[in-house]
């Protein structure tokens, strides 16, 4: 253990010779390859994957205090609980995400999605009560004037919480980097004892193996929802590949246009013959009839992963109106002090004073709208001529965050397949903490906390995603702090 009880983050990562970098490198790269840490390589590709790159990676894991992972993990099943009950409020969602006062009236993905799930609920339509969750909770280091770190809330995911998979793969390729070359005694830091254990597949497959169990009918498959031209295939395939193993479950893959031909429920039973749906982004709709492909499949009996109501209660919205007093005691009535204590300030741009405070705090804020996926948000300079171009209602569907203000000077190795060597930039890391929930009716039947994902940004990048290219997975070594 290190003679100093704190780590200086500035001072990561330790000093590395071209040799040693260029050995972790080929090390880490013929790993990745040989256990399928892998993209399918950019556009165009032949119907049938030929060949595949190397997931974006960081060499060595980003140092996270262990105190913090710890919290992370202890309050995920609180926040899995709290959007699980958000999902069965339709008085809030109705309130909040809406049409006649929420988002939805200015917001046109929402307005579709709410509506079209008022009407199923108004004619009785709604062919399954039971829902999945299969959430991730994302944070960042926030460090304070009293250059004290804490844990702060970016967003919470009830949407295409990916890459859990391969988060998995980079750290047993962190793992065996330190077996391999014990990372050349350059850190004490760097032990076995500071690499958390990342079992993210088994409890993910678990989530889906629970809502399989619960639907009843043991031949049932799952279904996933894909986008056409997926690079991200792997990960997704080693959730396949764990659910076929461990539970005898087999998976479907079929895009929207794909089951606008395919899919159809019967009236009498309401079944689809499929059970899950999942990655349903706003890009996912380019066409109307895409629309009516989502709204069938939430008339059949399948368990959505996630339902209209749960995608609806991942809105940046639903957030921010959780930051106001009391909401959160709405639903849950414990551990609502741990949750704020992880939460930025926030406010909607509807309020009274929202645009004069957004344009005074302009500096220390990102607007969000209601998108997943990253490339959407405003930051510091750009938000007083964004702001200048928003209509009045469209200020409904946007929320100012106080950004968080991560470390000075942490450092990273950054690879890409598409690269020769490594690039070392000044860095920030974010954490995802993974969560898996059934419920339905008014009841959580089952909650847990699943695993954790790290992605590792440039500091002059404002967004996070690794599929847009932003970021590299990465991994964590446990640090005092």
């Amino acid at each position: 253990m290190p003679n100093s009880s704190k780590l200086d983050f500035a001072a990561w990562p330790p000093q590395l010779t071209e040799d040693q970098l260029e050995d972790l490198h080929l090390k880490a790269a013929t790993y990745a390859l040989a256990h399928g840490l892998l993209y399918l390589p950019v556009s165009p590709r032949p119907p049938l994957p030929t060949s595949a790159i190397h997931a974006p990676l960081s060499l060595i894991p980003s140092p996270f205090p262990r105190r913090l992972f710890e919290f992370s993990q202890r309050i995920q099943s609180t926040y899995n609980v709290l959007y699980s009950k958000i999902a069965m409020d339709e008085e809030f969602l109705d309130r909040v995400m809406g049409t006649e006062v929420g988002v939805g009236k200015v917001d046109d993905f929402v307005g579709q999605l709410w509506t079209g799930w008022k009407a199923l609920r108004d004619h009785g339509d709604i062919g399954q009560h039971l829902q999945l969750g299969l959430f991730r909770s994302d944070y960042l280091l926030h460090e304070s004037g009293r250059n004290e770190l804490s844990l702060r809330q970016v967003e919470f995911n009830t949407i295409s919480a990916s890459f859990g998979t391969l988060s998995e793969k980079v750290a047993s390729m962190h793992r065996y980097l330190h077996s391999s070359t014990g990372y050349f005694d350059v850190s004490p830091w760097l032990t076995p004892d500071n690499l958390p254990p990342n079992n993210t597949i088994s409890g993910l497959a678990e989530g889906l193996a629970e809502a399989h169990k619960a639907y009843g009918v043991p031949q049932t498959q799952i279904l996933f929802v894909v986008q056409p031209g997926e690079r991200n295939v792997f990960d997704q395939r080693w959730l396949e590949y764990e659910l076929l193993d461990k539970y005898s479950i087999k998976v479907i893959r079929q895009t929207f246009d794909q089951l606008a031909q395919s899919a159809s429920v019967n009236a009498q039973t309401r079944n689809l013959d499929r059970l899950l749906s999942r990655r349903l982004h706003p890009t996912d709709y380019p066409v109307p009839s895409n629309y009516e492909t989502r709204f069938l499949l939430e008339r059949s009996k399948a368990i959505k992963c996630p339902s209209i109501p749960l995608q609806l209660a991942g809105g940046k919205k639903v957030q921010q109106v959780l930051a106001q007093p009391g909401v959160l005691e709405r639903f849950i009535d414990a551990g609502a002090e741990e949750l704020r204590a992880s939460w930025m300030g926030m406010w909607g741009l509807d309020e009274d004073d929202g645009i004069q405070k957004a344009l005074q705090k302009h500096q220390a804020l990102v607007l969000k709208p209601q998108r997943e996926g990253g490339g959407n948000n405003v930051y510091k300079e750009a938000i007083p001529p964004f702001l200048e171009t928003l209509k009045g209602d469209e200020r409904h569907a946007w929320i100012a965050m106080e950004l968080i203000v991560p470390p000075e000077g942490l450092q990273g190795h950054l690879v890409r397949a598409e690269q020769t060597g490594s690039v070392k930039a000044e860095v920030v890391s974010e954490l995802g903490i993974f969560g898996y929930s059934l419920f339905g009716g008014k009841n959580v039947l089952k909650e847990k906390e699943i695993g954790w994902l790290v992605r590792t940004k440039g500091k002059d990048s404002n967004e996070g995603g690794v599929a847009t290219g932003f970021s590299v997975l990465d991994s964590l070594v446990l640090v005092d702090g």
